[in-house]
């Protein structure tokens, strides 16, 4: 007798992943009918200078922001400080590439990641989602995001040249325990 073997069910798809290509889609047909929009009442040429200008300013903001990081970077090898003030470098190469993206909604979303107010809002958000994603109780190999950020959060503790303090885990509840293991003197 021959069993069969019962149909594996896929994983369910997280609801972000169902909804962004729809997300996508609405934010494609938004920013032709503002383009639409737009052009019926400045005219095309106006919209291809505008569209045009987004795109040199946006090369602009991607390679002062490279050149910043690269100084810091050589700052950083020169004289290596634990708390050197970090370059926010990321924000502003994300504001590029949206000024380089045709449209104008793009455009407005790249001004938000410029200016100090708002990119302040737009930090804590990332935070307060990166926070909520290393705390997520997905299993592993689930949620490739979470399992990434969890990987980074693993090598930021694990330092190569970082102090070790050697100790033991004591469960919560459990009472003391005798010490019977030989641990090796700490010596410097």
């Amino acid at each position: 007798m021959s069993e069969q073997a019962s149909p594996v069910r896929p994983a369910r798809r997280s609801t972000l992943r169902r909804v962004l290509p729809l997300l996508v889609a609405g934010w494609l047909v938004l920013e032709i009918w503002l383009l639409t929009v737009v052009a019926s009442v400045a005219g095309w040429f106006s919209v291809l200078v505008l569209l045009l200008a987004g795109v040199f300013i946006g090369g602009w903001l991607i390679k002062r922001a490279g050149l910043k990081a690269f100084s810091a970077a050589v700052e950083q090898s020169r004289d290596p400080k634990p708390r050197q003030a970090q370059t926010a470098t990321t924000l502003t190469v994300l504001a590029g590439v949206l000024l380089i993206v045709p449209g104008f909604l793009s455009d407005v979303l790249a001004l938000t990641l410029l200016f100090p107010p708002t990119r302040a809002l737009w930090r804590a958000g990332a935070r307060r989602a990166a926070r909520g994603v290393l705390n997520s109780t997905a299993p592993l190999g689930e949620d490739r995001f979470a399992d990434a950020m969890r990987l980074q959060e693993q090598l930021r503790i694990h330092r190569p040249g970082g102090t070790v303090i050697q100790g033991e885990v004591v469960e919560p509840g459990a009472g003391p325990r005798p010490d019977t293991e030989y641990r090796p003197p700490i010596t410097d």
